[in-house]
């Protein structure tokens, strides 16, 4: 391979590795975009960039990795990532967010796959307060990231979209490193636009709440994550983590249930608008 803009690193590709398309959605993400072009685009023919109208210097540093960046207003998380799946001329799809860095070795691990499966899942590790969490139910964290583009697609959820596939799925060991938050400010004000799109779709889905369930969700979230997926282990990060994984279902439940009272539309704005900046 040999795409302008980027250096292949060492090892052989494998001869029946068919060509890949990359898709990365991005807004105001010039601190992580370069790290996540230069990782995935030793792997990819292709590398499809739908941006949201950033006011950086997102669009500019993700030209000098692939000439197929496009902009346009935001769609919404799922939608976004199907337009860009749209444009995508291979038979195999990597999905990949714009915080997220391809590591070595799963690099490596797809060169030598024989791409039998229709999709396969990768474990996603993420770095959060100066260390990787390796437990509190964030490691390994499967998720569908590489498919058959004609057995794939995404489904229409407002946040946390996944890729409906329609075939068989085999897991990867290769990590795929998620620098998902600068620091705890930066967490609290994803988790207040990620648990309004989470409110709204499970208003639409006809779900309710009350007062008691969603104090008996909060807590049982963190008691699960701290005690039983062991986040004591994680230190004092992974107190962090079980507490605010329990706020988070706190506010998202307190949401739904502000919505069902009629006491606004606030959470209706979410998918309108383009995702916090990075």
């Amino acid at each position: 391979m040999g795409r302008k803009g980027y250096t292949v690193d060492s090892g052989l590709r494998n001869l029946r590795m068919p060509a890949i398309s990359a898709i990365v959605i991005t807004h105001n993400e010039e601190r992580n975009i370069g790290r996540c072009l230069a990782s995935v685009a030793p792997i990819a023919e292709q590398i499809v960039v739908v941006d949201s109208k950033s006011s950086d210097r997102t669009v500019e540093l993700a030209r000098k990795f692939t000439p197929e960046v496009h902009v346009r207003e935001w769609s919404g998380y799922a939608r976004q990532k199907q337009w860009a799946l749209d444009r995508c001329r291979h038979e195999w799809i990597f999905w990949v967010d714009a915080d997220e860095e391809v590591s070595v070795d799963l690099r490596e691990e797809i060169r030598a796959l024989d791409f039998t499966r229709d999709g396969y899942r990768v474990p996603r590790k993420v770095w959060y307060l100066g260390r990787w969490i390796r437990h509190c139910g964030w490691y390994p964290g499967y998720v569908l990231r590489l498919f058959r583009r004609d057995r794939g697609s995404f489904d229409d959820r407002l946040v946390h979209e996944r890729v409906k596939l329609n075939g068989s799925v085999a897991h990867l060991s290769g990590p795929l490193y998620h620098y998902s938050y600068r620091d705890i400010a930066h967490h609290l004000a994803k988790m207040n636009e990620f648990t309004s799109l989470a409110a709204e779709q499970l208003y639409r889905e006809g779900r309710r709440t009350s007062p008691p369930e969603l104090v008996a969700r909060s807590v049982s979230r963190f008691l699960r994550m701290y005690t039983l997926q062991r986040g004591f282990l994680d230190g004092a990060a992974g107190l962090v983590v079980s507490v605010l994984g329990g706020y988070y279902v706190f506010l998202k439940y307190a949401k739904l249930y502000e919505k069902q009272r009629g006491f606004n539309s606030a959470s209706e704005a979410g998918s309108r608008n383009p995702p916090p900046s990075e």
